[in-house]
Order: C-alpha cells, then sequence, then structure tokens
C-alpha cells in the first residue's frame, strides 16, 4: 500500500503509542482527584499543555484540550459570537474554509449574525484588501484558516492578524493542516485563537486544542465539571493528551527534515504530471504551499473512478477533504477558486508523509497515467474534444 491521504488522517507514530499505553492501565486515575494516582495524570497533562505551548510561543494556560479540530473550530465562533453580541453580530471568514468553520457560521446565520464571505484568488489566496474592505465597527471576528486542507494554500496569516489587532477584531485560524508542519507563533502573527488537531501530525484521533490568547472573553462550550479552568467541562482524555503531546514533539524535532524531504517530493510529482498527463491543472499557489500537498484536475474524467482505480493498485489518495468524501457536490474550495464544476471533480489530492520516498512517486505516475488514459478513452467528452482538435 501507498498511503497518500496524510490531509485526512496520519499513522499515529510508533514513540507515539508508546507514550500512551502506560495511561490506559498503570496511570488510569482521573486528573481531578487530588490522590497520587490522579496527581500523576494531573501532571502528564500539565506538560502536553507545556509542549503545546512552547511550540506556538504562548502560555500553558492559554492551551484548552478538547476532542478534536471540528469541536475547537465551533468553540472559538460559537463562544466569541456570545460572549460579543454586545459589541457587534458581524463575522468574516472565506469562502474556501473547512466545513468545521463554514457550517456553523451557517448555524450563527440563523442566529442573527451577519456572516462576510470573502472571495479568493486563483492560487486559494485570501487578498488583504477584500478583507480591510469587509472590516466593519460591528465587526467582532475573522476567522481564515493557516493552510486550505484541499489544496495546500498557506494564508497571509501574519498580515490578517496585524490587520485585525488595528481594528480591534479577534483573529481565529484554523490550523488543523498547518501546525506542526509550518511554524507558528501566536504573538507574532497576532492570533487570539487557533484551532489544531492530534491525528494530523501523527497523533491519535479524538484529541485537538484550542488556543485562547489571555483576555479573549470566550465562554464555556461544554458545560458541567471544572476542568479546563472551567471553560471545557468533561474527563479529560488522557491517553490522548500525552499522545498528542508525543506527536507535537515529534514533530517539531523533525519538522526541518521532513519538510525538506516532503518540498521534494511534492515538486518532483508536480513536475512529472505536469509533463507527462495532458490537460491537468495544479490547484493552489505554487509555492506558497503545504511542504506535502498536491492537488491536480484532470480533465474529462470522473475523480470517483480514478479514486476506485488507484485504490485497485495499492494508492490510497482522495479528490479533496475527508468529511465530504461521500458528497457528489464539487469541492467547494475548487469552485471558489474558479473551476467549473467538470473541472472540480476530475481533481486528486496527494498529501504525503515523511515515509514516502521518489520510487512510490514513479509508480504512482505510471499507474495515474494509464487510469487517466483509460477514463479518458471512455469519456464522450474527451472524444469530441478530441474531434474538435482535428
Amino acid at each position: 500500500m501507498i498511503y497518500l491521504d496524510n490531509a485526512a488522517t496520519t499513522k499515529t507514530a510508533p514513540e507515539v503509542v508508546d507514550a500512551m499505553l502506560p495511561y490506559f492501565s498503570e496511570y488510569y486515575g482521573n486528573p481531578s482527584t487530588i490522590y497520587g494516582l490522579g496527581a500523576s495524570c494531573k501532571k502528564a497533562v500539565n506538560d502536553t499543555r507545556q509542549i503545546i505551548a512552547d511550540a506556538l510561543s504562548c502560555k500553558p494556560e492559554e492551551i484548552y484540550f478538547t476532542a478534536g479540530g471540528s469541536e475547537s473550530d465551533n468553540w472559538a465562533l460559537k463562544a466569541t459570537a456570545e460572549a460579543y453580541a454586545n459589541k457587534g453580530k458581524h463575522i468574516i471568514t472565506s469562502k474556501i474554509e473547512h466545513h468545521a468553520v463554514l457550517h456553523t457560521c451557517e448555524y450563527l446565520e440563523k442566529k442573527g449574525y451577519e456572516i462576510t464571505y470573502l472571495d479568493v484568488d486563483e492560487n486559494g489566496m485570501v487578498r488583504l484588501e477584500d478583507l480591510k474592505a469587509a472590516i466593519r465597527p460591528d465587526t467582532i471576528l475573522i476567522t481564515i484558516m493557516f493552510a486550505n486542507n484541499e489544496i495546500g494554500t498557506i494564508e497571509p496569516i501574519a498580515e490578517i492578524g496585524k490587520l485585525a489587532k488595528e481594528h480591534g477584531v479577534l483573529f481565529h485560524t484554523d490550523a488543523v493542516q498547518a501546525f506542526g508542519q509550518v511554524p507558528i507563533n501566536v504573538d507574532e502573527m497576532n492570533i487570539d485563537m487557533l484551532s489544531a488537531s492530534g491525528h494530523k501530525l501523527n497523533g491519535p484521533k479524538g484529541i485537538g486544542f484550542l488556543y485562547i490568547r489571555t483576555g479573549v472573553k470566550i465562554r464555556s462550550f461544554i458545560h458541567g465539571g471544572a476542568q479546563e479552568r472551567s471553560r471545557r467541562a468533561g474527563t479529560e482524555n488522557v491517553p490522548g493528551i500525552v499522545g498528542l503531546g508525543a506527536a507535537v514533539e515529534r514533530a517539531l524535532s523533525i519538522m526541518e527534515e521532513k519538510t525538506k524531504k516532503e518540498i521534494a517530493l511534492r515538486d518532483y510529482l508536480i513536475e512529472r504530471i505536469e509533463k507527462e498527463i495532458p490537460y491537468c491543472r495544479l490547484n493552489g499557489h505554487r509555492t506558497r504551499r503545504l511542504p506535502n500537498n498536491v492537488n491536480f484536475s484532470f480533465l474529462y474524467i470522473e475523480g470517483e473512478s480514478m479514486l476506485i482505480m488507484l485504490d485497485g493498485k495499492g494508492i490510497c489518495a482522495s479528490s479533496g477533504s475527508a468529511c465530504t468524501s461521500g458528497s457528489l457536490d464539487p469541492s467547494h474550495v475548487l469552485l471558489a477558486i474558479g473551476l467549473k464544476h467538470e473541472e472540480a471533480h476530475g481533481s486528486l489530492r496527494i498529501t504525503l508523509s515523511e515515509e514516502n520516498t521518489k520510487e512510490e512517486m514513479d509508480f504512482v505516475v505510471e499507474e495515474l497515467k494509464k487510469i487517466i488514459q483509460r477514463l479518458r478513452d471512455m469519456s464522450p467528452l474527451y472524444e469530441d474534444f478530441i474531434k474538435s482538435q482535428k
């Protein structure tokens, strides 16, 4: 098997599993208890809080553990909207956000909030002049993702944060795809809230966090006990938190080497596909993109058939977000960057890991060439196109 869907989820690293195991059956206490068994678990939770804080250059008390990126996004948007409703009910986001943000914005619209959905350019980049023009006196929140989960484009986060700060508006970023992949400093980038998820950086599923800058007046999202400084009730997922900490330490220690390797493989794969497969389009910014992301649209084919045929060759890839893989609708991200429906339907997202090799990329390109040609040979649209070229 050649696994090329690391934006959907990553393999839990062996050292992460090793770190977690004792907290299932040996150190199994509740961190809220005062005896030794609970205290050892509380220490493990706080150790991870410090690891994440060091990674973001923030304070450990600004890190709140959640069940993952979607919960963190929901919490940031809903609780901020509620807490700052007296100041205004206007929120700014982009048309290419993850559905955890877009669907939450739709929910808030039903509650009387006004949402501005910014257009992006052909590379998926938010235009700063559009953002500046959209800010109003009643704007309470800007939420723009750090890097897009489908096309890999990295947004101008520091510039967005600077604009938000100048206008006294809170800034949240969904950094689920970026955290652990690229360096992030929340102070330098003027980020007030940041969402991340463990399973995108070789950690376990079901654990994530929300960074909330001190002074942000955000309220509880889950009510009950006094966990997470009374802001997020529920007994802490200690094994998951420990695994997240181990995954963050691992990601930081290998980031430079991993990035270098992934960029080399990414660019090699892009170059071969563009040279050897006609009528294709690279989606996303050519250089300002995640190190491991490759996204192409191939004309005159249907993406789902391509994925099934790749799977038959032992290649795991996707056509977009894993959260919408059951949908027949074309990617909202690809439509937002200007692709037609038929172009968006023929998309392929490949997301690499440090374990992938150049030999695997060669195999993928050779198989992809055959698959696309076979699908085009069955396509009446492709036949008509070829006839029109003669």
